[in-house]
């Protein structure tokens, strides 16, 4: 209870500007023609495209890891929830959001779940828009046993229910250490590999998520919190 309290006072006072809605073309309600994503200029692994983002999700949620024989943690998937903060693109609060998101996910009550932190955050200021609570596209993220391990966003049962094929299993092209520095886990660029939620993902603003540097080999697996910005670019699903 004093975790929540605390975390309360801390994000209390934040306010949002609403932004403009729109009517169609993707589960998110408001208008990103004029967003774009921001990438390091001291790098060329991520490209920027020229099409702005479809989707702006904020996560919280784990990276997973297991310790290998060489005595260095192994990322072995990750599991997060997302929801729409698509409305805010552009509000002073913006780029501050992840940073919100990680704070109370870091500190939230050790049997509160992800969805249940979500459901805390979103009755703040900070995530409401145009007096109403962000509209909620929960997603999860998880490894995927196929060619490999890959994350997979679906949102068959959530945002767009009734669309099959309104996922998309997303392969890594790009990988850049955050620019924050550790402990916050890499920025990615990732491309379709199966589904039609999406042509690709990019991972940005992340905090949190790193393992510890070593590790002593036959130790039990860790989880580690962390928060993240995703960018869906190009939907091909209609509402």
């Amino acid at each position: 209870m004093l975790a929540w309290t605390l975390l309360s006072l801390l994000i209390a006072s934040v306010s949002a500007v609403p932004s403009t809605e729109r009517s169609s073309g993707h589960p998110s309600r408001c208008d990103l023609s004029a967003a774009t994503i921001s990438l390091p200029s001291n790098q060329t692994v991520l490209v920027a495209p020229a099409q702005g983002p479809s989707y702006i999700g904020l996560a919280i949620g784990t990276q997973n890891y297991t310790c290998a024989s060489t005595g260095t943690w192994t990322n072995v998937g990750a599991v997060a929830e997302l929801f729409d903060v698509s409305c805010l693109y552009g509000t002073p609060e913006f780029p501050s959001l992840q940073e919100i998101a990680y704070t109370m996910w870091k500190f939230a009550p050790p049997n509160a779940g992800i969805s249940e932190v979500i459901a805390f955050m979103q009755t703040f200021k900070a995530f409401f828009v145009l007096g109403q609570r962000p509209y909620n596209v929960i997603i999860h993220l998880h490894p995927y046993v196929g060619t490999g391990i890959s994350p997979k966003w679906d949102f068959t049962s959530a945002a767009l229910a009734g669309h099959p094929d309104a996922f998309v299993i997303a392969a890594k092209v790009g990988d850049i250490p955050a620019p924050t520095g550790p402990p916050d886990v890499d920025w990615l660029s990732l491309n379709n590999v199966q589904g039609n939620l999406a042509t690709q993902v990019f991972r940005v603003d992340t905090v949190g998520g790193l393992p510890p540097a070593s590790c002593t080999a036959g130790s039990p697996p860790i989880v580690i919190k962390y928060a993240s910005t995703y960018c869906e670019l190009q939907t091909s699903i209609s509402t």
